[in-house]
Order: structure tokens, then sequence, then C-alpha cells
């Protein structure tokens, strides 16, 4: 009976465990989306409150075709109007005899509107269909926001009841949100800085990112190459999955198809489906670690990022290595760069992401689907080696997923000895050594 009951709790402190793990990201401890609404007046039968979303992950953004805030209202409520966003289902209103609400619906879901709709449907960070940049890579374009008018709802801080089961899509799952909590009241000031104002009420709502809710199999995988080894270690073969159930169920075509070239091969499905281009490994994003280049105090590595999916574009893209070297980074040559510091002082961890207007933008699978760049590092003479892969990164992240890894045994090793000398080689080498004992 005892050790029933502790393979029971030991079950449960692994089930709490995973859970918890799984909304974790070790790089971005503190990463998460925030949803917050603030009551900034009460209308005769409700509120108007201001829903404004941060994302305060380093370096994972919401891509096109963008973000879906859905909840369930506590009582009866209604949408009575939203500007900068909309409910993407009206709902049963056939109770209302005079005007009609923009939404009925108990689980609205609630979407981003397109750039360039009427000003008097905007709102301030409203209106980029629902692209959110990551906070480490544009912290002003990391905010979307929606003004909603919310009526049958209460008229004031205690009849006012919380919407609840938040979710987000961003734009596929993966985030998983908490409840709705009541905070202080947001703080703004006047144009002037001179007065301060405050919402009348303001609840916030945390969503946090799982890779594994997102997806069972990885999105990108890494290969390897140094200049110091002819061998090319190749990303796992079926690293993201084949045939049915993977990011191609529907197959994949090869390279160099015509009916890649057909018309229509590059439209976006709205259920989001990837059309692969055909490799062993099948991941829609492959990266390329090459050792290329080693100095007396620096040496060099490129990183080529290449796109096997016809159907997506990556806009804003960010990558992030782990490597004991980047803290020691001199000069990346077409990449920006920044480091991050998720354990404090250990500075082991960077992103790097395009530079605006020339790379980054990464094209769809084809001969534009790649962007690279190359990266200078000091070394450290009591930690530089090139030796049992050192010279390789430790972790790699492309759009905040992480991505699948060359096993260990696989890395381009140091060769073990000098090359066997031919005969030919042999007779010049003593001729010359000879020449040398007799000028000396």
């Amino acid at each position: 009976m005892g050790l029933r009951n502790t393979s029971v709790i030991l079950a449960l402190v692994l089930t709490v465990t995973f859970s918890v793990a799984v909304a974790y990201d070790p790089l971005d401890p503190n990463g998460n989306i925030t949803i917050k609404w603030d009551v900034i007046s009460w209308t005769p039968d409700g509120y108007v409150a201001m829903v404004t979303m941060s994302n305060y992950q380093m370096y994972r953004h919401i891509m096109a075709p963008g973000w879906t805030v859905g909840w369930s209202w506590a009582k009866k409520e209604v949408i009575w109007s939203i500007v900068g966003a909309q409910a993407t289902e009206q709902g049963d209103c056939s109770k209302f005899k005079g005007g009609i609400p923009h939404c009925c619906k108990h689980t609205p879901a609630v979407v981003d509107l397109l750039p360039g709709v009427p000003y008097n449907q905007q709102i301030a960070n409203c209106c980029k269909a629902g692209v959110v940049s990551a906070y480490g890579q544009d912290p002003t374009g990391s905010v979307s926001a929606f003004q909603v008018s919310v009526g049958l709802a209460g008229t004031t801080n205690k009849t006012v009841k919380l919407p609840k089961n938040f979710t987000l899509m961003g734009p596929g799952p993966g985030y998983t949100c908490g409840p709705a909590r009541i905070v202080p009241s947001t703080v703004y000031f006047t144009p002037d800085h001179r007065r301060k104002t405050q919402a009348l009420m303001t609840w916030t709502v945390t969503c946090t990112y799982s890779q594994q809710l997102a997806s069972k199999y990885p999105s990108c995988c890494v290969s390897f190459s140094s200049f110091y080894n002819s061998t090319i270690v190749p990303c796992a073969k079926c690293a993201c999955g084949c045939g049915h159930g993977g990011h191609a169920p529907g197959g994949c075509i090869m390279g160099d198809s015509k009916r890649a070239l057909s018309a229509g091969v590059n439209t976006p499905r709205k259920d989001g489906a990837a059309l692969l281009q055909c490799t062993t490994h099948m991941c829609p994003i492959r990266v390329h670690w090459h050792v290329k280049l080693n100095y007396k105090d620096y040496w060099r590595a490129k990183i080529a990022i290449t796109n096997f999916n016809y159907r997506m574009n990556y806009t804003q893209w960010t990558l992030v290595a782990q490597h004991p070297n980047l803290d020691n980074v001199t000069e990346v040559f077409s990449f920006q760069y920044k480091p991050l510091l998720p354990y404090g002082r250990i500075n082991d961890t960077g992103m790097f992401y395009g530079q605006k207007f020339y790379n980054d933008l990464l094209m769809e699978a084809g001969p534009f689907g790649n962007v690279q760049s190359e990266v200078l590092m000091r070394k450290d003479a009591n930690s530089f080696t090139f030796s049992q892969g050192w010279a390789f990164p430790r972790k790699i992240y492309f759009n905040g997923d992480e991505c699948k890894m060359p096993p260990p045994d696989s890395y381009p090793y140091l060769p073990n000895s000098a090359p066997v000398a031919t005969p030919r080689s042999q007779m010049i080498a003593s001729a010359f050594l000879l020449v040398l004992l007799l000028v000396a």
C-alpha cells in the first residue's frame, strides 16, 4: 500500500513539473504576453475598455496572419462596438430591436484590423494585421491595442464581472492563458506630462508559450561544417517529421520540379498548411553553422538560414544561439545582434535578426529563400578550442522555437594526426633539411 501511494505521489509530482516546464523557456525565463483591460469610462449599461496586448518575449513574435484573442463572458454581455479590431462573428443578435451590437456571442474571437483602414476605425497601436514584434527586437512594435464598448455588463467596480477562459492564437496554437486578475489601475499622463489620470478599473491576463503545445515536431533543424573537416553534418533524417502528420502531410515537391514555378504555389492557405521542398529532414527551416576561419586572436563562423516552405515568408525573423564565445563577439557582418542575459552575468546567448529593408524578410523556398552572415569572435586563451565540438552552438532557436540539433557524436572533428607523407614529399623535405644543415 505504501509503495502504491509513493507511485501516485511521484506521478503527480512529475505531472505538475511537466505542466510547468512546457511553458517555461530557459533562455527567456520572463517572456510572456500580457493582455491588459483598462476600463476608461462607464456607459448606461456597461463600460468602455482599452485592451492592450504587450509582448514581453525577447525573441518570439506574432507573425502573419496575426493574433486572435478570445474569451467567455461571465454573464450575458455583448460588444456594442470595437475600434481598432473586429470580432470574427456577430452571433445571434435577434433579441435586439433597435441598435444591433457588433457581437452577441458568449465566446467572441477578436482579430486585428489590416493596415490602411479608415482613420475613424483606428486607435494607437492597432491595425497591423495582428503582427506583433518581439520585445528584444523592436520594443515599439511589441504592443497591439483596441478599444471595446461592452453592454449588458456591470456599471461599477463592484458589479463588473471579469471575462473568463482567455485564449490566444499567435497565429497558431501554443499559448496558454491564465485567469484574469484585478490589479492596481493604470496611470496615464496627459500630453504635457503635467497631470496624471488613471483607469477606473484594470485587470490583466498572462499568456505563456509552449513549443510542445504548438506542435509535436520541431519547426527547424541545424547542420554543421568546418574548415578543418571535409565532412558536412546534415540535419537528422525526418528531424521535423516525415509523411503524414508532419509539416507537409500533403507531400512535398522537388526543388527542380516545374510545379515549384507554377502559379499559386506561393499562396498561403487559411489553415497555414506548409508546402515543403523535398529534403531528408523535411523541416521548413534549416540553420547551417560553418566554422570558417581561424586567426591568431580571432575566429570566424558563418551562419546561413534556408527556407524550404514555398508558402511562407518569414518577416522580422529571429535566430537565437547559445555558445560560450558569444561573450566576445567582435563584429557581425550583415545581421543585427543583441546579447541576451537569461542567467544574469553569464553572457553566452545572443539574438541575431535581419537589418531593416535589407534582410529582415526571409523569402519562401527558392533562389532567394535564404539569408546569411558571418560573426567574428575574439579568442579566450583559457577556453578556446576546436576539439570536442566546442566551436558549435549548444542551442539554436528560430522564431522562438528550438531547433533539432545533430547528435553530438556526429560533429566535425579535428584530424588525429597529420596526413601520411608521400615518398616525393619525403625526398623534398629531406633535401630541404640537408640544405639547412649545410648552411649552418
